[in-house]
C-alpha cells in the first residue's frame, strides 16, 4: 500500500475501515475491502495494516482519508 496517499474505493470511503464492535467485543477491520481481521485494540489495527505494507500506521488512525471508524466511536472496541 503506498502511504503517500490514500487509494479510496470507487464509493469514496477510505480504504481502511474500523466496523462497528461485534456483540462479544473486538471490531472487523477491512483494508480496501478485504477483512483484514478482528481488533480488539489500536495494536491490533496497526498489526493489521502493517502487515498491509504500513509499517507506520499508527500515525494514520485517525486521519479521516485513510481510516474509516463505523457504528462507534474511534479507538473503542467494546460493544455497548
Amino acid at each position: 500500500m503506498n502511504r503517500g496517499q490514500p487509494q479510496s474505493q470507487e464509493t469514496g470511503t477510505a480504504p481502511i475501515v474500523v466496523h462497528r464492535a461485534a456483540g462479544g467485543g473486538g471490531r472487523r477491520v477491512s483494508i480496501r475491502a478485504l477483512g483484514a481481521g478482528l481488533a480488539h485494540s489500536d495494536a491490533d489495527v496497526v498489526e493489521f495494516l502493517r502487515r498491509a505494507g504500513l509499517p507506520d500506521a499508527g500515525e494514520l488512525l485517525d486521519d479521516p482519508q485513510w481510516v474509516e471508524w463505523q457504528g462507534g466511536r474511534p479507538h473503542e472496541y467494546d460493544a455497548g
